[in-house]
Parts: structure tokens; C-alpha cells; sequence
């Protein structure tokens, strides 16, 4: 099996069987948005504690693309200092997901880590975050 398709097993198998989906009761970050150009849409919830990602929860719907991609990151970036984490890049999300996409789908890869990030800043932003 060549590395392109181990990939694209992986997707699906997120996309089948998220990660962290679902609702979390306890969260004190949190963002939505929405696709415009395809309607995925995504929420991200995250329970932030001694300032790590405690707890990580999406929900939402959309295609493969946009729900694996969140699936991976969720699982990248839990346990991990939010400050850290509020400095990945979109390259290390194109990273996790191993396959070339177009620019149409990168929008669908990209729009669980814009939500990621919404949240971490608006929580980084609100005084509830101390070094």
C-alpha cells in the first residue's frame, strides 16, 4: 500500500469514527464556524485546566476532509499547554492529513483548526489564562 492511500485509509477511519466527538459539559473555550462555499460546519469545546487542554470535544458535519482533519488535530494538540498549541501553523494540520489537496479542499482540511484557534485565542484573550 502506497503512503497516499495509507492516508486516505486513515481519513476515512476519522471521518467513520471520529475522535473526541461530541459535547463536552464542562468547557470554558469554545468556537463555531461554518464554511460558506461547501456548509461544513464545526464547534469546537475545550475544558482548559493549569493551562493545558484538559479535554477536547467537535461536533458538526461536513465532508471527509473537514471532519477528519478535525478528528486528527484534536488528537494532536489534547494534554498539550494551550499556549503551544495556539501556535501551530496550517502546515502542521496539512501535515497530519499526508495528502495534497486542492485549494477548494484545503479550505474543508482547514476549517476545524480555524475553529481551534478561535477558541484558544478568545480564551488566551479573555484574563481567564495566567503564565
Amino acid at each position: 500500500m502506497n503512503a497516499e492511500a495509507m492516508y486516505a485509509e486513515t481519513i476515512m477511519d476519522h471521518y467513520r469514527h471520529p475522535h473526541h466527538y461530541g459535547a463536552l459539559p464542562v468547557a470554558n473555550a469554545h468556537a463555531h464556524d461554518v464554511n460558506t462555499s461547501c456548509g461544513d460546519e464545526i464547534g469546537i469545546q475545550m475544558e482548559i485546566k493549569d493551562g493545558r487542554i484538559a479535554d477536547i470535544r467537535f461536533n458538526g458535519k461536513g465532508c471527509a476532509i473537514s471532519q477528519a482533519a478535525t478528528s486528527l488535530l484534536t488528537d494532536f494538540v489534547i494534554g498539550k499547554p494551550l499556549d503551544e498549541a495556539a501556535r501551530l501553523q496550517k502546515d502542521d494540520v496539512l501535515e497530519l492529513l499526508g495528502i495534497e489537496l486542492s485549494p477548494m479542499r484545503l479550505k474543508c482540511a482547514l476549517l476545524g483548526f480555524k475553529v481551534f484557534k478561535l477558541a484558544a485565542y478568545g480564551y488566551l484573550g479573555s484574563g481567564e489564562y495566567n503564565d
